[in-house]
Order: C-alpha cells, then structure tokens, then sequence
C-alpha cells in the first residue's frame, strides 16, 4: 500500500464571521495526481494556503511526507513544488537565470543545481528561449517557465494551481504532459483546474469541495455512479408530437425527455439498451430521425448535480 503523503484532519479556518474551510479532511496517497475542484470560494486556495504553512488554522492538523507541518518546517518545504495560477518570476532575470534563482533556494551547490537547471529547461522546452526575459515570451511559455522555477530542484509534492489558464492548446498539451511525465517519474501531484477534461485526463483521484467542504472524493468513475444520469441521448427529429414525446418519457430508466427546435434530449438513469427504446418508439411512428448520437455522463456533469453549479464561468 501506498505511503500516505498528505494528511489533513478535521480542517478548521475561519475568517470573523466566515467559515472557509469546514472540518475538511483528506488523504493523499504517494504517486497520486489528486484532483482537488470546487467553484470560486469553495475554500481550495484557502486549503492550499494551510497546507503550505502559509496560512494559520483555527482547528485541526496537517501532516506531510509523515511529519507535522509548521511554518519553519524547512526540510518539508524542501520537498515541494509550488506552481501558483499567478505567474510568480522576476521580469529583470533572463529565463535561465530565474530557474537559477529559484532552484538555488534549495539547492546551494552549483554544479549540482547547473545540472537541476538544464534539465528543467528541457523538460519544458525552452531551450530556445534561456537568454530571453519574461516579458518578451507569450503566455504559454511563460507558464512553462513557471513551472520550471517550481520543480527545477525536484520536489517529491508538486502543487498546481490551475497552471494552463490563458494558454494555447498546444502550450496546455505540453504541459498537461509534462505534468503526467513528472508523475511517472515519481512526483506526487496536487491539482486544481477550472478544465474538466484536465482532470480527466491526468487525475487518478478527486475531491470536489463547496463552502470549504468536501462534498465528494473519489475516482472519475467513482464519481460518476454518484449522480442520476448515467446517459443522455440525443436524437434529431422533426415535428415530434406531446403524444410521442410522452411515449418516449414513459420508458424504463427515462427520468428526463425534452423536446426543442428540432432536438430530442433524452435523460436516463441506469439500465441497458436505451437508445434501442427511444429509437423502437421514434421507428413506430415513422419519425423522420437525423443525427443520433448518446453521451455518457461527464465530470462536469457529476460537479453540476452535486454542487448545483458549474465549474467554470464564461471566460472574457
């Protein structure tokens, strides 16, 4: 079994008359790309915040890698990663010289941090670009630069808070697989985004958070037998009467049958053969069908039922 890397217990931060972190407890396993998701305020950067020592707590304990977590607990914070969503390099210092200065934060002798500096370079790809100062790299590289100054010296915990927001698709796919490369190679990762097919894609567990709760933790499949809608089936109809669509609601499993501007959604709980049914009842009435096509639930239908909103707002 896995060693426990991260343990929060009976987590407690209050401010004045606010609660942001409500007896929140979580556990994460060495190896795992934890996903940690909640909508803005829900208390993750407040978790964060406690679980760095940066940020004092009303109630509760934090241990890391074993030990207790405090303020001048140096040797733990030795060991982690830190990648903010806010961008955090010196605009005076070329690219390699602020991976130089981050890493020799924790690594003082040269050769050996010369060598932790090449290698983060290269894990991000900017080989091209080590002379250039930050305001002259485009938002994707200056996000790959970030999170070279958080793992050059090759922490065991890497903390990544939301670190693809405002990039290019292919800037994001770099780093989504850099990040997936420094799991295999043995870090432990902790990871909010506001992208559910990020987490998706690299978390191995998830916990969503609301008002500083956790409302639910598990794998992506364990999450998705949480909620009632385990299909949703679309079907391109023309002129379907209340009769049929009533037809169509009555069916085992159906919990949900919408019919607008040509389109009938079909909403179904559990059970086999769905779509052979709303199509048998469409097929009677000699229905003119277009497009068919069925979804089975997503992430970020499972935040949606359970926290009642959505992750994301519209992006500006």
């Amino acid at each position: 079994m896995a060693d426990t890397v991260v343990r929060i217990d009976n987590l407690v931060k209050r401010y004045k008359d606010l609660i942001a972190l409500d007896h929140l407890t979580l556990e994460i396993k060495e190896g795992e790309v934890f996903g940690l998701l909640g909508p803005n305020g829900s208390g993750k950067t407040t978790t964060i915040n406690c679980l760095l020592s940066l940020l004092a707590f009303d109630k509760g304990e934090i241990d890391i890698f074993g030990k207790k977590m405090t303020p001048t607990s140096y040797d733990i914070k030795r060991e982690i990663g830190i990648i903010m969503q806010n961008v955090a390099v010196f605009d005076e210092l070329t690219v390699y010289d602020n991976i130089d200065y981050f890493c020799g934060l924790y690594i003082t002798d040269k050769e050996e941090r010369k060598k932790c500096v090449e290698e983060a370079i290269r894990f991000v790809g900017l080989e091209d670009f080590t002379k250039f100062y930050p305001k002259k790299l485009s938002g994707g590289l200056l996000r790959r630069l970030n999170i070279a100054c958080g793992i050059a010296h090759k922490p065991k915990l890497i903390i990544l808070d939301e670190p693809t927001v405002a990039v290019d698709p292919q800037s994001r796919n770099r780093i989504l697989e850099g990040i997936e490369e420094l799991n295999r190679n043995g870090a432990t990762i902790i990871y909010t985004s506001h992208y559910m097919e990020e987490v998706e894609q690299i978390c191995t567990r998830i916990a969503i958070m609301d008002k500083g709760h956790k409302i639910a933790e598990g794998t992506k499949e364990e999450l998705k037998k949480m909620i009632k809608n385990t299909e949703t089936i679309n079907v391109e109809v023309r002129d379907l009467t209340d009769d049929i669509l009533a037809q169509v609601s009555g069916l085992p499993h159906v919990y949900s049958a919408v019919y607008n501007e040509g389109r009938l959604t079909v909403a179904c709980s559990g059970g086999k053969h769905n779509l052979i049914r709303v199509l048998e009842v469409l097929q009677k009435h000699d229905m003119h069908i277009g497009r068919v096509y069925s979804e089975l639930p997503t992430l970020n239908d499972v935040f949606l039922e359970i926290t009642g909103k959505a992750l994301r707002d519209k992006e500006e």
